[in-house]
C-alpha cells in the first residue's frame, strides 16, 4: 500500500565524505565535530558508532564517519545506499587524483548527488583554478563554469569555508526533499558493527523510515531479534530514534552496510543479507 503524503516528515539528510587519501576527508569531518554544539554541549564524542549529528542553522544533519572511499564503495556494491548526499573533498594542492575519480564513478554510478569541497585553499601552492579545471576535465561540471554542482572553497584547517559548505548540504537536502512517514514500520541500514570487550556485539544503525524503539523486533531475511538497549550518537540511552539519527543496538550481530527492517513487515524489507541472530 503506498504510503499517504500526508503522513510524510521532512528528515535530516544523511551524508558521506569522499576523497582522494590525504585530500582532507577526515579533518574536514573532525573540523566539523569538534565545532559543533551538540557535541560540545555533551562534553564531546566518547565512542565511534560510524556517524554522529550536529546542527546547523538550526537544521540537523548527520554525517556518516566512514570518510574512505573503499568502505562507501562497499556499502554501495551491496545495494545499501546509506548517503541521502555526498560531499566530494578535492585538494587545491593536488587536484583530481585516483581514487577522487573512483569517488566520482561510485557517486555517478549511485545517482548520488552531491557537492564539491575544494579544500588546503590555506597552503601557499593552492590553486584553485586548475583543481577546477581538473574536475572539468573528470565531468564534474561546477556552478559558473558551465555545470550545475555547487561548490565551496574551504580550509578544514583554519574552517574557512566551512559553514558555507553546511549552507550547500542543507540547500541541497531542500531539493532532494528527504521525508519519512512516522507510522511506518522502521527500518533502515547497518552502518558498524564490531566487538565491545565490556559489552559485546555491538550494531550501529541509521533509521531510514518509521520510529526506531525499544522492543522493536528487526531481522533481514532468515534472522532477527529485539531491541534491548538502544542508544544516541553520544552514547546516551534512548527510548526511540527518528530517522536519520544514528543508533546504537546491543547484542546483535550484523554485516555493514545491510538494511535492516521491522520483522513482522515485508514491505520494508530488501536484498542484501542479515543483521541479528536471536537473543
Amino acid at each position: 500500500m503506498t504510503e499517504k503524503v500526508k503522513n510524510l516528515i521532512i528528515r535530516p539528510p544523511i551524508v558521506a565524505v569522499l576523497g582522494h587519501v590525504d585530500h582532507g576527508k577526515t579533518s574536514l569531518l573532525d573540523f566539523i565535530r569538534k565545532t559543533n554544539f551538540v557535541a560540545r554541549e555533551a562534553g564531546g564524542i566518547t565512542q565511534s558508532i560510524g556517524a554522529y549529528e550536529i546542527i546547523h542553522n538550526g537544521k540537523k544533519i548527520t554525517f556518516i564517519d566512514t570518510p574512505g572511499h573503499e568502505a562507501f564503495s562497499k556499502m554501495r556494491s551491496r545495494g545499501a545506499i546509506a548517503a541521502d548526499l555526498a560531499i566530494l573533498v578535492v585538494a587545491a594542492d593536488d587536484g583530481v587524483k585516483p581514487q577522487t575519480k573512483e569517488s566520482i564513478e561510485i557517486l555517478n554510478s549511485a545517482k548520488t548527488p552531491f557537492v564539491v569541497a575544494v579544500n588546503k585553499i590555506d597552503k601557499s601552492n593552492a590553486d584553485i583554478e586548475k583543481t577546477i579545471n581538473d574536475l572539468t576535465a573528470n565531468g564534474v561540471l561546477l556552478e559558473g563554469r558551465g555545470g550545475n554542482v555547487s561548490w565551496q572553497a574551504i580550509s578544514a584547517k583554519t574552517g574557512q569555508g566551512v559553514d558555507e559548505l553546511l549552507d550547500l548540504v542543507l540547500l541541497a537536502a531542500e531539493m532532494e526533499n528527504l521525508t519519512y512517514n512516522p507510522d511506518a514500520d522502521a527500518g533502515g541500514v547497518i552502518i558498524e558493527a564490531k566487538s565491545d570487550n565490556r559489552r559485546g556485539i555491538v550494531v550501529s544503525v541509521i533509521a531510514e523510515n518509521g520510529i526506531l524503539k525499544i522492543g522493536d523486533k528487526i531481522a533481514t531475511f532468515g534472522a532477527g531479534g529485539k531491541i534491548k538497549i538502544l542508544e544516541n550518537f553520544l552514547g546516551e540511552k534512548t527510548a526511540e530514534l527518528r530517522p536519520s539519527s544514528p543508533a546504537l543496538i546491543f547484542r546483535g550481530r550484523a554485516r555493514r552496510g545491510y538494511y535492516f527492517a521491522d520483522s513482522a513487515s515485508s514491505r520494508n524489507r530488501r536484498p542484501g543479507g542479515w543483521i541479528f541472530s536471536d537473543f
